[in-house]
């Protein structure tokens, strides 16, 4: 049973009703929103078909700075359709869950987008179990957010979140977006929850010689 009084996502306290709980349930309705997105005829992931060609992703006609012929597919909404992008990481957690609660392993059935939604189902019914029991929810989360984010960038041709340097007070430069959900300084070990990022100063930048 998980002992701690912080969730291990947002590293917010947890109410007495979540005692015992991994996640907190903000942080719980947050995972189950991500894969609701990326699911469906209309989800985030159905709509990558529509953004392989080259210059769809900002919306306007492609333009080729050489003159070699544009590829015949833009690579990054490829790769998060193909096998080893956001159907297989998905498909990966399920399958964690299922050892640890010692259930046979999963099935897949039909093509990528059937099985994106069958495990996306399958992920969600069980999350209330892992949001309690499953001591490396915060990174399922983290990687569920981040395939959300991804292919919603490539959906709607929004640029990555710019990277920021803040510092920690051991003097430990950390590189976070406005997206961070938390971060533990590699240098003291100190745990940051997203607010508390936001809430250290800027790293110097070093002056060139």
């Amino acid at each position: 049973m998980n002992e701690s009084t912080e969730c291990l996502i947002c590293h917010h306290g947890l109410h007495a009703d979540e005692a015992g709980r991994y996640a907190c349930r903000p942080c719980t309705d947050r995972i189950d929103g991500h894969l609701r997105a990326l699911a469906g005829p209309d989800g985030l992931y159905a709509r990558l078909g529509g953004r392989l060609a080259p210059g769809s992703g900002g919306g306007g006609p492609a333009v080729s700075g050489s003159r070699s012929a544009p590829l015949p597919v833009r690579l990054e909404p490829l790769s998060l359709m193909a096998r080893g992008g956001v159907v297989t990481v998905l498909q990966t957690w399920l399958v964690d869950w299922h050892d640890r609660l010692g259930w046979g392993h999963p099935r897949w059935n039909g093509d990528m987008q059937q099985q994106l939604d069958e495990v996306a189902q399958a992920l969600r019914v069980n999350l209330p179990w892992a949001a309690a029991s499953h001591p490396a929810i915060d990174e399922c989360a983290r990687e569920i957010s981040q395939l959300a984010r991804q292919c919603e960038q490539q959906v709607t041709g929004e640029r990555k979140p710019r990277t920021v340097p803040v510092a920690c007070p051991c003097g430990q430069t950390l590189k976070v977006t406005l997206d961070t959900p938390g971060a533990r300084c590699p240098g003291c070990g100190e745990q940051y929850g997203h607010s508390e990022l936001m809430d250290l100063p800027l790293a110097e930048r070093p002056i060139a010689a």
